[in-house]
């Protein structure tokens, strides 16, 4: 008696296999992963990339103790919410597929997860739950459809590598909490749109390796951009603190002049406005006078 027509094994056998820590079913040409694999309970890494999978089964997520999850070059258009489940979830791969959308979740509760390939799908958005995966040391995000990353990005405070090129012309800006993430050191946002850095930019002190190429960058200036990362930085913290000063300015101003406070409050809510935006007033004009409130993109995906 077989317990699963896939994998073809003796009862006896597959009791045996429920002590397997490890396994690989990679470049095997299957079509479907039985129900029956939740029931190795021990298992800590599954390799499944290069196959005909079109979906996964949702009893993968009663893989409790699974660590890696390799699911790569595949024809998956979907993760199963269950995949949430896997709380011990160390590293994903599920890059080369056909994914439109992650599950809304996968990130309250893969907490643990540290490197995510999602890299050659049609993804759109990310989900705002992937800002809660703080152990996250690695995302790549590189040839999908993104049209910008969630707004709370910047709690990714862990992050040390992150590649967003070539999502082309869907990708046009970067969120203002991008200073956020103190611990990067190499980003590449290559072919896209970006025409401004966030002003919070030269706050990323750990940024070692910058990749900006081919995008129509105004701020900063593609000669800053063409003498390396540490012009460019340097550049943003100038921006950045000329910011600051100017608001400073008009604060001490206001504080001189009660009259003028009317006008302060004005001036200092729009620059709010700007800033929230995640470009200047001058990038604003440079790009047409497109609107001043900032949208999360994430509101936007596509379910």
């Amino acid at each position: 008696m077989t317990r699963s027509a896939t994998f073809c094994v003796p009862h006896d056998c597959w009791i045996a296999m429920n002590q397997l820590s490890l396994l690989k079913l990679a470049s095997k040409r299957k079509q479907a992963i039985p129900d029956a694999i939740a029931g190795l309970e021990f298992l800590q890494e599954l390799q499944l990339s290069s196959n005909l999978l079109v979906s996964l089964p949702d009893s993968i997520g009663l893989l409790l103790n699974m660590k890696i999850l390799d699911v790569s070059n595949n024809k998956l258009k979907a993760l199963p919410d269950s995949i949430s489940h896997c709380s011990s979830l160390l590293e994903l791969n599920a890059s080369y597929n056909e994914l439109t959308y992650l599950p809304t979740n996968i990130g309250y509760e893969l907490v643990n997860l540290q490197k995510l390939w999602i890299y050659l799908n049609k993804l759109r958005s990310l989900p705002a739950s992937i800002c809660e995966m703080r152990s996250l040391r690695l995302l790549d995000a590189h040839f999908n459809e993104l049209r910008g990353l969630p707004y709370a990005i910047g709690k990714l405070t862990n992050l040390e590598y992150l590649n967003l090129s070539s999502n082309f012309s869907d990708l046009k800006v970067l969120p203002p909490t991008f200073g956020d993430l103190i611990n990067l050191v190499e980003l590449d946002v290559s072919n896209n749109r970006i025409h401004a850095l966030p002003d919070s930019f030269g706050r990323l002190d750990s940024l070692s390796k910058l990749n900006l190429d081919q995008n129509p960058l105004v701020f900063p200036p593609i000669e800053v951009v063409n003498q390396g990362v540490e012009a460019v930085k340097l550049y943003m913290s100038k921006r950045w603190m000329d910011i600051l000063l100017l608001e400073e300015k008009e604060n001490n101003q206001v504080m001189e002049n009660p009259q003028s406070s009317i006008g302060w409050l004005t001036r200092s809510t729009s620059w709010l406005n700007n800033f929230v935006a995640g470009v200047s007033g001058s990038v604003a004009e440079y790009l047409g006078g497109g609107e001043k409130s900032y949208r999360d993109p994430c509101l936007d995906q596509q379910l």
